[in-house]
């Protein structure tokens, strides 16, 4: 019998985990598989914690179901029942800029009307179908592109809370082709945005008139999606189909390397591990450490790879203490407000059974990679200042009577520019020795959805080594 040991149990470790012994089955062998999680729980930032009839998330609230990746596994998982689609209230998205919460536009009128963009602003983003593209192909960081194509306040009203929002990432540093590349095909191809959403508009009119079905024309969308317990079902779901047979926990993976009685031996705290295929779907900086002694080049690329800190931080609520419309998704703030979050999502308006009846429930975003020294701040100072930027945003000056806090020291992955050369390397590098996957979301994108296709990529490149042999 072949066997598989999988480093990290995250998202991306249970899902490639569980990949390998399905896709081993549908070839017709048998594939011991291990899975090895340093801490006791699994799920790694995927946790959903309720405590006094709230529901909070300690890393992301769900996916979007406009890919098909997650929705497949929900699937075959028997678990499409369990899903819960969020709020139509979760369209209506605002960004805090000049004093008020301004929805985010979703139309052309929309925009016109729209106090969020000034007319100044408006007019440079009409001149976007008369700005060369760029040549080359050259990566650039996203503050650069959406200077060049939209206009500075375009990128500091629109696009800068976005990456904060989306990646934590500072748009300075970000790459626009790893972060987005679907918006950098667009201006490839069509040479303009604009131009690109006015003949893509036109094609989807064409193909809904077939019967074709069809996905935004600017590229992801969808409904964000969840489980009514919470999004760490989903990991539950997956761990049960393990089975604690094949599961070790509390045991970190510390190094990999060639030998032992097959091609490779993973060595951790207190045990060795011998198998035919390695997977390592743990953070960058932890991998670089792992494969530090089979290939220092890679390990020194995995540590370019810098990783944005992040607080989140539960407040709840008695409804009738708060006057302010509670219907949407919740704001974004862009950085020259001077406030001190990131933005704030209204989680019990998003999805139902996330705060108990006649409550609401608030979830604020602290830090990121403008701010990362906000991690070190202590509970009452965290409390103090989310509290101040609700009192100045939504006009809540009650004290909340629920209250969470929770710290991520490296929450996400920063995709800086360069981010497709170094994943290349490592690719290329991963090439040379056979056995041995990276996967995860320090690659090719940091959603769950990126998260997943990213297993079924890992275990269909694993098997078939496997049987190639």
């Amino acid at each position: 019998m072949k066997k598989a040991i999988v480093a990290g149990g995250g998202i991306s470790g249970l899902a490639t985990a569980y990949l390998l012994k399905t896709r081993a089955a549908q070839e017709g062998f048998e594939l011991d598989v291990t899975l090895v999680e340093r801490e006791e729980r699994l799920g790694g930032k995927i946790r959903s914690i309720k405590e006094e009839g709230y529901l909070c998330e300690w890393g992301p609230n769900g996916f979007l179901d406009s890919k098909p990746q997650t929705l497949d596994l929900c699937r075959e998982l028997g678990a499409s029942d369990l899903l819960l689609r969020s709020n139509d209230n979760a369209r209506k998205r605002f960004i805090y800029t000049g004093g008020a919460l301004n929805r985010l536009p979703e139309n052309g009128p929309m925009f016109l009307k729209s106090g969020l963009i000034s007319w100044p602003g408006k007019l440079r983003l009409a001149m976007e179908p008369f700005i060369p593209k760029k040549a080359g192909g050259e990566d650039e960081t996203l503050a650069a592109f959406g200077r060049r194509r939209l206009g500075d306040e375009a990128l500091r009203k629109l696009i800068a809370p976005m990456v904060s929002g989306i990646f934590a990432g500072n748009p300075e540093t970000m790459s626009l082709r790893s972060c987005f590349p679907r918006i950098a095909e667009l201006e490839d191809e069509y040479g303009s945005l604009v131009r690109a959403m006015i003949r893509l508009a036109k094609k989807k009119k064409q193909d809904i008139a077939q019967g074709k079905a069809v996905a935004s024309a600017a590229g992801p969308g969808g409904v964000l999606t969840s489980f009514r317990d919470g999004i760490q079902a989903l990991t539950d779901i997956l761990a049960g189909r393990l089975g604690p047979d094949a599961i070790v926990s509390g045991q970190e993976v510390l190094e990999v390397s060639r030998g032992g009685s097959l091609p490779w031996r993973v060595r951790t705290g207190s045990i060795d591990m011998d198998a035919d295929l390695v997977i390592l779907a743990t953070p960058a900086y932890a991998t670089a450490s792992i494969i530090q002694g089979v290939d220092a080049a890679m390990a020194g690329v995995l540590r370019q790879i810098p990783y944005a800190t992040m607080t989140v931080v539960c407040f709840g609520y008695d409804r009738e203490r708060i006057a302010h419309d509670l219907n949407g998704f919740g704001y974004l703030i862009p950085k020259e407000e001077g406030m001190n979050t990131l933005g704030t999502l209204w989680d019990s308006s998003i999805f139902e059974n996330r705060a108990p009846e006649g409550q609401v429930l608030l979830r604020s975003m602290m830090g990121g990679a403008c701010f990362p020294e906000y991690v070190n701040l202590g509970d009452e100072e965290i409390t103090a200042r989310v509290k101040n930027d609700l009192a100045t945003i939504m006009g809540i000056t009650a004290s909340p009577s629920f209250v969470r806090i929770f710290r991520h020291h490296q929450a996400i992955p920063q995709y800086t520019v360069g981010h497709a050369r170094r994943v290349a390397a490592l690719e290329q590098g991963a090439a040379s020795l056979p056995g041995l996957f990276l996967t995860g979301n320090s690659y090719r994108g940091i959603g769950l959805n990126d998260c997943v296709a990213a297993a079924n990529r890992t275990a269909g490149e694993a098997i078939a080594q496997l049987t190639s042999r």
